[in-house]
């Protein structure tokens, strides 16, 4: 796939040289033309007419296409933004939901302390990424032996989602909820599945950690918020969800399969750059403008030099056959993107 990538690619530069060359031939072969044959401006002058229409009739099509295509992009990108508000809502929901379980009473008491005061610098992203030696406090971290009952890497985890920059060490007091969350975040939580742990201790091994996650500790408010908040996320899977583990489980397997994935796929399409056909497009646009158009008229009102419609004239055409045979290239590259 890589070798037919580059053999586009070459065959696109060996076209623009092809290209170049006639465009020099053109002004060699019409300006002798000029020079050693009589009436030869004359003639150039009735044809420039006709070169002027057709220039600008190319150049009108190419522009109408232009600012359809512009339309377009402009359109898909506000349904894109409309897809993306409703599921960085549920986001934001979710993040509401992290943040009541992270400051209430379901820890061991000494775990909020241990973790905060001994690993306040230390991140999940960190924890996760300990093979690639960036954080000697990883490292610790995980030869620690621990005596909370392994819900350290929930706590973390649960934290991750409260942030918002994959740099950030600490929680703000104030948990900042964005229009659209930054890219560097939604990419840590889709590298490292942020969710899934929790997920997985919900939903097949609460039986272990009954003893060190106490649900029963969050205040009734809290839960009453909590299933409210759920019940908005997705009313369908909510609806008559109890506030116990077997909830928690199906909570954060939506986030995981769901929610986190649609943010990043969403976020990947709005972010997505102008396809390079249009930018292709508008500079065949420019040069039809420029030569084929308005350099003529001024020869034509201002009788400038033969040599700058010359020059013209080999501009397009050079330009009209590197189209012609580039054009299928450009098409199946953004056929393919």
């Amino acid at each position: 796939m890589r070798s037919k990538f580059v053999f586009k690619d070459l065959y696109s530069i060996i076209t623009f040289v092809i290209s170049g060359a006639i465009c020099v031939g053109l002004i060699f072969l019409l300006y002798d033309k000029y020079l050693n044959t009589l009436g030869f401006e004359e003639n150039l002058k009735k044809l420039t007419g006709i070169y002027i229409g057709v220039s600008g009739f190319l150049s009108a099509i190419l522009m109408v296409f232009l600012a359809t295509s512009a339309m377009n992009q402009k359109s898909y990108k506000a349904k894109i933004i409309h897809k993306i508000s409703k599921t960085t809502q549920k986001m934001h929901n979710f993040r509401t939901i992290s943040e009541i379980l992270f400051n209430s009473d379901i820890w061991l008491p000494g775990l909020k302390d241990y973790m905060e005061k001994d690993y306040s610098n230390l991140s999940y992203f960190d924890v996760k990424e300990f093979y690639k030696g960036k954080s000697k406090l990883a490292i610790e971290f995980l030869q620690e032996t621990h005596h909370f009952g392994e819900t350290e890497n929930l706590y973390m985890e649960l934290k991750s989602l409260l942030m918002t920059d994959p740099k950030e060490k600490q929680i703000p007091e104030t948990i900042n909820y964005p229009v659209f969350y930054n890219n560097n975040i939604i990419e840590k939580w889709v590298e490292h599945k942020c969710g899934s742990g929790l997920w997985y201790v919900f939903g097949y091994k609460f039986g272990n950690y009954k003893e060190s996650l106490n649900l029963d500790a969050v205040f009734e408010r809290h839960r009453e918020k909590i299933l409210t908040l759920a019940n908005t996320i997705d009313n369908d899977v909510f609806e008559k969800s109890s506030f116990n583990e077997v909830f928690f489980s199906k909570l954060w397997e939506y986030l995981t399969k769901d929610v986190i994935p649609k943010l990043s796929q969403f976020q990947s399409h709005i972010d997505r750059k102008t396809p390079r056909l249009i930018y292709y497009l508008y500079i065949v646009f420019l040069l039809l403008i420029v030569f084929g158009v308005l350099v003529p008229i001024t020869y034509l009102m201002l009788n400038f030099s033969v040599l700058a419609v010359i020059v013209s004239y080999s501009i397009v055409i050079s330009t009209i056959f590197y189209v012609a045979i580039t054009f299928h290239i450009f098409l199946s590259k953004e056929v393919n993107r």
